[in-house]
């Protein structure tokens, strides 16, 4: 498999995963619920942010927002597909980074392009801290994230 079918795959995966865990909670919770699932420690919830991670830019009275989180998108993915051109064919742990990364853009972009604001719905917390609420996109992104870190710590080995 080359390195653009793996990228290419993962991103398939991961917007897949992404959006079918996204209509399931639009479908089954009602905006602002939330249900216990681990007391003291997770909750599933339904919630929507119009910003960035940890709300950055959350705001309703932002108009260009949206806007803005889009071009952003887009200029990401080009950096990812840059780099993915970049990258060797033996880099698989590299590539798949990438791949998740790619795919959690586009998984949240969807939701940027219809809805105008990202469905978050992982909400973890202890005692009266909660991490704020994400989705399996964000989840790619960090895990792609932590895989590009190890991929360059290796290559400098």
């Amino acid at each position: 498999m080359n390195k653009y079918t793996l990228a290419g795959s993962l991103a398939f995966v991961v917007v897949i995963l992404d959006q079918l865990t996204k209509i399931a909670v639009r479908d089954k919770m009602v905006l602002w619920a939330s249900e216990t699932i681990i007391p003291g420690y997770f909750n599933l919830v339904h919630v929507v942010n119009r910003g960035a991670a940890f709300g950055f830019l959350n705001s309703a009275d932002i108009s260009w927002q949206r806007m803005f989180f889009i071009v952003v998108t887009f200029a990401a993915m080009g950096a990812v597909a840059l780099l993915l051109k970049s990258t060797s064919e033996t880099d698989r742990l590299q590539v798949a980074g990438l791949g998740c990364i790619l795919g959690g853009a586009v998984g949240n972009l969807i939701d940027r392009v219809l809805y105008h604001e990202v469905t978050d719905f992982l909400d973890f917390y202890i005692g009266s801290y909660h991490w704020p609420a994400f989705n399996v996109a964000d989840i790619a992104i960090c895990i792609g994230a932590f895989i590009l870190i190890i991929s360059m710590y290796r290559r400098k080995k």
